[in-house]
């Protein structure tokens, strides 16, 4: 049995490959380039391909088993996954896990969210047996604003004080390896979040408890956050981020018990909470510093 993985260089893709190889399963990774696959963990097959290119993928997802599909955030995100998609089903491919987003049918106005509705549609109509996780924010985002936070104490996340139920990205990785490999899991949408709700400023206090330092929340100010993200994000993004992060202040994305009560059974552990994360994440920074 051989699980394809697309996107298994990224955040949530590379702990997926992680927690795979943990379960002694065969793994391939698809790459663009030949440097990505030098990176890819030993005993990966690394498979170059493009989903933007549908004819560079035959070979790709020749003689696998399974695929976790994963798309990363572009301008053509839906055609990238319908093309995943087509392809796995000319191959043959008997299982299929998508990683879509947490209670996507009410934000279905937000970019981010909208782009997954017809590739959710698309696995379910495959005719392949199909699971699909709907995950929240990510603990691990944090990472890309570690310079804000431990330089000039500020937590920039514009998330709001409605409260969003986020979660580790290595909790994903673990229901996504268990939906490829076990049977049980055909034809589900698993909810994937965390234990707590938390704020801007939960979080904030949290950095600033565990690093020894003031870290204050930025605030809500959309336009600011806007301004300040265009120096590293593209117009489109910014604009698309906007609209989310006004969607988690005005009604926040946060699980229910039993969301929650369900993802620890299939673990077989309560999901991770965000202050241990930051208690595992905050001496490194500080060493770093």
């Amino acid at each position: 049995m051989k699980t394809l993985v697309i996107g298994g260089t990224g955040t949530v893709g590379s702990e997926t490959v992680k927690s795979l190889l943990a379960r002694g399963a065969a793994v391939r990774v698809m790459v663009r380039t030949a440097e990505k696959a030098a990176s890819l963990p030993a005993g990966v097959e690394a498979a170059l391909g493009d989903l933007r290119a549908p004819d560079s993928l035959s070979p790709v997802f020749e003689g696998v088993d399974s695929v976790f599909l994963l798309n990363a955030l572009s301008q053509d995100e839906t055609a990238q996954g319908l093309a995943g998609v087509a392809a796995a089903q000319r191959a043959g491919v008997k299982k299929l896990v998508y990683l879509s987003v947490h209670r996507i049918e009410e934000g279905a106005h937000i970019p981010h969210f909208a782009t997954k509705i017809p590739i959710e549609r698309a696995v379910k109509e495959s005719g392949i047996a199909w699971t699909i996780l709907r995950p929240n924010n990510f603990y691990q985002n944090d990472l890309w604003f570690r310079e804000a936070i431990v330089r000039y104490g500020v937590y920039p996340q514009p998330i709001g004080s409605a409260g969003i139920s986020r979660v580790d990205v290595r909790d994903i990785a673990e229901l996504a390896a268990l939906a490829l490999t076990e049977p049980g899991h055909d034809g589900v949408l698993y909810s994937v979040a965390g234990p707590e709700a938390l704020t801007g400023d939960g979080v904030a206090e949290t950095y600033s408890r565990h690093l020894g330092r003031a870290v204050r929340y930025a605030g809500d100010d959309l336009e600011a956050f806007g301004a300040q993200a265009r120096n590293m994000l593209p117009d489109w993004l910014v604009h698309d981020l906007k609209i989310m992060y006004g969607h988690f202040q005005k009604h926040g994305l946060i699980a229910t018990a039993e969301e929650v009560a369900t993802l620890e059974r299939l673990l077989g552990h309560p999901p991770r909470r965000f202050d241990d994360f930051v208690a595992e994440l905050a001496p490194v920074w500080k060493a770093a510093a």
